[in-house]
């Protein structure tokens, strides 16, 4: 059990694995739920637990009975209900960490860094130390080195409750810099507007256009439209063409040309040409960029480029051959060569010794319906598109179907139904 006094930070908290009395494994810790209130130290009610399926649910600290050792143990008792949450919480990691607040001696602002909650004999647990670094010279002209770093009560502090007018993200990212886009989305999804909004700008283009490429749509349009333009653009480029076309085609007209316009030239083109097929079509759903090679490529250099980090494993089980040029539309199309023939045959040799010319491609306006038939009837994870005069357009990769035939809010759907679950009702113990 927690001892009254008992003092946790909650940097060091997120990422803690939760355990039931049992021993058995709930999920991990990833946010501190606090409530901070215009009198008095701000309370902290609950834990945000990600638990299997991806899920973030939330965990009363009623329902705590430790917190020791590097791991939390709770009562066995968790509403496995979506954490939603509400206008009057904080979230300690994703909302206080990185957020400026002025110092109350006067001697100028400072960036949270940690927050220190602790056990009080009432069982609250209360937010009453904050580690902050100094950000402005000391007081009374005093000058002080420039980042100190200060551990003070919150008492001492001015500005918790509201947030800044910009408020950085680099402490809230180091804490999540592991994980992947689509787990990263879940916890930009959950972020309120214009933190979502902060975050995403801390992150670089290429990783910006891989978590952007897992969330909903809504989320999308209104992180790509809250960014400058020329940002805007660059993110684009690094997203896959048909996931940047998609995305365009959410935004009005007039801004979807504007961005266009600041995209590099062949980029643009990729993504243009795509915006000129219906959705539900083998056009509107393919992906312009897949490995496309010569047929006297050895299979040793094309086992190389299917290594690329960037390919999906649908795109990387076969290689595309055709004629040049090798950019689509492609020159003419001859076939595909599998990864698997690939790893059986002698590496010097070419992969046009072993293609299968067998695949029936895609004309570019065969319906959603008719991809999927192909997909499924042979097996594959993907297949081409090609135009009349059987050049390559591109490829329809089996995860692009799944995105169309899945529910719009597929993203934002719970995964399973309650387990060890309260009877349904208010959320707070």
């Amino acid at each position: 059990m927690s001892s009254v006094g008992t003092r946790v930070f909650v940097a060091r908290l997120a990422g803690t694995i939760v355990f039931d009395p049992l021993g058995d494994q709930v999920g991990r810790v990833r946010d501190v739920v606090v409530l901070v209130r215009p009198k008095g130290a701000p309370r902290a009610v609950g834990l945000v637990v990600e638990v299997a399926g991806r899920r973030r649910v939330f965990l009363p600290l009623t329902r705590v009975t430790s917190i020791d050792g590097g791991q939390v143990i709770s009562t066995g008792l968790v509403n496995m209900r979506r954490f939603e949450q509400r206008a009057f919480e904080t979230l300690a990691v994703g909302e206080l960490l990185d957020r400026t607040v002025e110092l109350v001696d006067g001697s100028g602002a400072a960036t949270i860094e940690d927050v220190g909650i602790e056990l009080q004999r009432s069982g609250d647990w209360l937010v009453t130390k904050l580690f902050v670094r100094r950000r402005t010279g000391g007081k009374g002209g005093l000058l002080r080195r420039r980042g100190e770093t200060l551990l003070v009560g919150v008492d001492e502090v001015a500005g918790l409750g509201r947030a800044a007018e910009q408020q950085g993200a680099d402490l809230l990212l180091a804490q999540y810099e592991d994980l992947r886009p689509a787990d990263l989305a879940d916890v930009l999804h959950d972020l309120g507007t214009r933190r979502r909004l902060e975050v995403a700008t801390a992150l670089d283009n290429e990783r910006l256009a891989d978590v952007l490429e897992e969330l909903p749509e809504d989320d999308q349009v209104a992180i790509l439209q809250g960014l400058e333009l020329t940002r805007a653009a660059d993110v684009l480029e690094a997203m896959q063409p048909d996931d940047a076309a998609d995305l365009l085609g959410e935004l009005p007209d007039e801004q979807a040309a504007e961005l266009l316009e600041l995209m590099e030239p062949e980029d643009a083109d990729d993504v243009r040409r795509l915006l000129a097929y219906e959705d539900n079509t083998a056009g509107g759903l393919m992906t312009t960029e897949p490995v496309i090679l010569g047929p006297e490529t050895s299979i040793a250099s094309a086992l190389a480029h299917v290594r690329r980090q960037d390919l999906t494993p649908a795109l990387a089980s076969m290689v595309f051959v055709a004629r040049p040029p090798l950019e689509t539309p492609t020159g003419r199309f001859i076939g595909v060569v599998h990864l698997q023939r690939m790893l059986r045959e002698p590496p010097h040799e070419s992969i046009g010794t072993i293609v299968d010319t067998d695949i029936e491609a895609l004309p570019a306006d065969a319906p959603l319906l008719s991809v999927t038939r192909r997909l499924a009837t042979y097996n594959l994870l993907a297949l081409p598109v090609v135009d009349a005069e059987r050049r390559l357009l591109g490829v329809v990769s089996v995860d692009d179907v799944l995105d169309h035939l899945l529910p719009e809010d597929w993203r934002e759907v719970d995964e399973g139904d309650e387990v060890a679950a309260e009877p349904t009702g208010t959320r707070r113990a």
